[in-house]
Order: structure tokens, then sequence, then C-alpha cells
């Protein structure tokens, strides 16, 4: 259970996200939860009208919603961002506060390593030589840090994350279980019929603000970098191969793939199990559906799905005929056995007309 307030006064919330208190303040509460889950004690969340049902079938004692509700009859704050003021609630009132715990005795320290103040560092942690940490660095037991890296103020670490030699992770960074930065990129050369290995030179840079999910990977770069920009999201699973720069504040959902040398513009989102070629740039804002395989450049905006992937709106047309076409298979093969059966019809022999001669 997180440590702070047991409870906690509705008007007190109100006073850290703003907005409208709509009926009285002065109910406690001990939690958020959902529409469907949520008690009397709970705090609960409207963000659209087609959440009303469900909100008055609720248990939750309050509510912030996106407008006023008076249907409700109980208590509610009234912002803008319904979910955004949860969050900010969550952080507020219901997280416990942030407890160093200090550098436990059983862990592995390289030479000239540097740790900043108040570290919870776990047993069973690996520290390569030159490590620097940062301030309030937590790093779970398992944790396997090479040499020269360097992470940032206020990052978290989950058992059995691996951070190899050189890397940069920055400030605010949660990878979780599992997770490998800095494994080689999938360079080989092939001569003589056997692939060659070519060295991986390069490093990878995690910037701030930056979540990796559960056993995601990021290969290191040939030479240069690869780079996943500050506040990008990042899910269970993925794969982001040598010289990638993904750009701010992106979202790659659960088993999709970056193959190497693509560069992907700020706010792409990359839907389950899609994939990206390689060497390809990607625009600014892209929407890339689930399951698509992209093999060409994007453009700003631009939304696209199917494999190879085209625009959405072609392909949603396209894929509307996919049911339609044993139908439209006969069609055409009635059509051809008609076309032939016209053709090999004996034509009947045209008659010349009778000329016609002028009066002198």
């Amino acid at each position: 259970m997180p440590e702070g307030p047991l409870v906690v006064r509705l008007g007190d919330m109100q006073r850290v996200i703003g907005g409208e208190l709509v009926g009285s303040g002065e109910e406690n509460f001990s939690g958020v939860s959902s529409l469907e889950e949520a008690g009397p004690r709970d705090l609960a969340y409207v963000t659209a009208d087609r959440y009303i049902p469900a909100a008055l079938k609720s248990r939750a004692g309050a509510f912030v919603t996106h407008r006023p509700l008076p249907e409700l009859k109980r208590p509610h704050i009234v912002v803008p961002h319904p979910a955004h003021a949860v969050v900010t609630v969550v952080h507020r009132f219901f997280t416990a506060p942030f407890k160093p715990r200090g550098i436990a005795e059983q862990i592995a320290r390289g030479v000239d390593v540097r740790i900043g103040p108040d570290p919870s560092i776990w047993p069973f942690v690996t520290l390569g030589d030159r490590v620097t940490l940062g301030a309030r660095v937590t790093l779970y037991s398992g944790v396997f840090i090479g040499d020269d890296v360097t992470v940032g103020d206020d990052t978290v670490l989950s058992p059995n994350v691996t951070v190899l030699d050189r890397c940069q992770i920055g400030s605010r960074v949660r990878v979780h279980s599992g997770s490998v930065i800095g494994s080689d990129g999938f360079g080989y050369v092939q001569h003589g019929g056997r692939h060659h290995r070519m060295p991986q030179l390069g490093i990878v840079v995690i910037e701030d603000d930056v979540d990796l999910g559960a056993n995601v990977t990021v290969d290191r770069a040939t030479f240069g970098r690869t780079v996943v920009k500050r506040g990008t999201k990042v899910d269970n699973l993925v794969q982001i191969a040598h010289n990638v720069t993904v750009g701010e504040d992106s979202l790659l959902v659960a088993q999709s793939g970056i193959a190497g040398s693509s560069s992907l513009g700020h706010h792409v989102v990359m839907g389950g199990q899609a994939g990206i070629g390689d060497h390809l740039t990607i625009g600014d804002q892209t929407m890339i559906a689930a399951r698509s395989g992209v093999s060409r450049h994007t453009e700003t905006g631009q939304i696209v799905s199917g494999n190879p992937a085209i625009p959405h709106t072609v392909a949603l047309r396209a894929y509307s005929v996919i049911p339609h076409l044993p139908e439209l298979r006969q069609q055409v093969r009635d059509l051809e056995r008609r076309v032939r059966a016209l053709e090999s019809a004996p034509q009947a022999p045209r008659h010349k007309g009778k000329g016609r001669s002028r009066a002198g």
C-alpha cells in the first residue's frame, strides 16, 4: 500500500487539479478506481458522455468529469481533461513518496564508480568501471550496468535490466524487467559464403522521461548512436534496431519493430505488431495501424495500415472488397465465358446498300 494520507478531502483534490467543484468538498476519500470497481470511498472519472450510464451505476463517492453532470447526484470536479487530472491526484495523494534504501552490501562495483545522493541499489547489482549514477537512482536486483555508462537523476531500472558499455540513460527514465539496452546491432557482411560480424562500435542514448516496457531491446549503433528521444513510451517486447532514431513523445505498442537506420519523427504512433523497414523516414505524427508493414517513407500526419502499408482510407476501401472476392471472381469468369461465346459465334453477312444515281 502506498504511504501517505489514508483519506483525502475532495476539496483538497480540487485545489490541486483546479476546475469547478459541484457539490460538497468535505467528503473524504481513500483512493481512485474505475467506474466499475469504485466503492463509496473512491474517486472515479468520466471523460465523455458515453460513460455517463456507467457513472450512474457506479458506487463511486465522487467523480472527476468533463462537464457538469447534475444527474449524478454526487459531488464531482469538472475539468477539461479528467484523465490527466486523475493522474495528478494519484501522484499527489496516493503514491508512496520516494525513500532511498541506500546501497546494499552485495553488489559488484568496478573502479571509479560515481553514485549520486539518495540512491536505492538493491542486492546483486553489477556496476562496471567508470559508471556514473545521478541522484535518487533506483537499481533493483539483477541489474547489470557496463563500463562507462551514465544514468540520470530519478531513473528506475527494474530487476534484470541490462545496460551495456558506454550507453547513456537520461533522467526520470523507467526501464522494466528484462530489457536490454546496447545489445549488438544485427550487422553482418557476407563473404565467401559466410556471414562475418560487423563490430558494433556505437552507443544507445535514451533521453529524459522515456519509459521502456518489459523485454524491450534497443541495439547499439554500428558507428554512431541509436536514439530514443525525450518523452517516448515503449510497450513490452519492442525491437529498436541499430542506428534508429525515435522522435519525441512517440508511442510504440507491444511487439512492434523498427529495422536499422530508420528515423521516426515526433509523436509517431505504432500499433501492436507493426513493422518498419530499414532506412526509412517516418514523418512527424504518423500513425501506423496494428500489424502494418511499412516499406516506404511516410509524410507528416499520414495514417497508414495494411501490409504493405498504404493510406488508411485506401486500405479501408480495399479491405471492404475482400469478403466479396469469391463472388467477383465468379462474375469475371461468367463474363469471360460470355465474351468467348460472342467471339466464336458466326457473324451474319453484311448487306451492301444499293447505290443511288443522281439526275444529271
